[in-house]
């Protein structure tokens, strides 16, 4: 199966389009990776940085594909490409065929290189170890709260008013490497700025757009990972005294 998956390597991505992911699974098992506990997929569009995140209870084919049909629902954009590493809830038969048959170009990237998708493992950082940290999550129960959370106030946040910058140039000057970046963006931004996509969509997302503040967004973010977090120390206790 692996050598019917091309491999895509960092050096790959450069004048690409919107709609080709990068996707990671991030585990919140905390210091103890046995038994049952949640997990966070990440799924980054290189061209416009847009990034959407999804609590999943396993990392299993069914559950991964489950994630994706999600998020073809809440992306602006539709997925063309999806890259991932060489794990088992990627390179499988199940999510194989679902490529072929969505015309989703499937690539992987090469064995113990993260390098490969250094796109995505900055984003599982900022937008789910800065949200949920380390801790061990196991709670049933909490999926549809972290999903909620994720799908509206998080992205809307991240995707519309957090820039960030994209390498342009990288030289090799002696032994040094230098690099060139651009002026910093939003998802938002640099989706409005791509050729690629039709005019209605960007009209559909500017209308988004002046619906929202970031200040309220905030404080609503605070408030549901209060909930989260209380639930999660009772599962704890629960457990400790057990």
């Amino acid at each position: 199966l692996k050598r019917q998956i091309p491999i895509r390597t960092f050096s790959d991505w450069n004048d690409v389009e919107p709609g080709f992911f990068e996707a990671d699974l991030v585990a919140h098992c905390g210091v103890d990776p046995s038994g049952r506990f949640l997990n966070t997929l990440v799924l980054i569009d290189i061209a416009t940085s847009w990034t959407e995140c999804f609590a999943l209870l396993q990392k299993g084919e069914a559950e991964v594909i489950a994630a994706i049909q999600k998020a073809q629902d809440l992306l602006p954009i539709a997925i063309l490409g999806f890259d991932s590493d060489n794990g088992s809830e990627f390179i499988n038969e199940l999510l194989y065929s679902y490529c072929l048959t969505e015309k989703i170009t499937f690539t992987r990237s090469r064995p113990y290189k993260k390098n490969d998708q250094a796109h995505v493992e900055q984003k599982n950082w900022t937008h789910v170890r800065h949200l949920f940290g380390y801790d061990r999550i196991d709670d049933v129960t909490l999926i549809p709260l972290m999903n909620d959370l994720y799908a509206n106030e998080w992205s809307l946040y991240q995707n519309h008013f957090c820039p960030g910058m994209k390498l342009v140039e990288k030289q090799r000057v002696n032994a040094k490497y230098q690099k060139r970046y651009d002026a910093p963006k939003t998802p938002y931004q640099r989706l409005l700025d791509s050729p690629h996509i039709d005019e209605d969509t960007k009209s559909w997302i500017r209308d988004v757009h002046q619906t929202l503040d970031p200040f309220i967004l905030k404080q609503v973010i605070e408030k549901k990972l209060t909930r989260i977090f209380r639930q999660i120390r009772v599962t704890s206790n629960v457990r400790q005294r057990l």
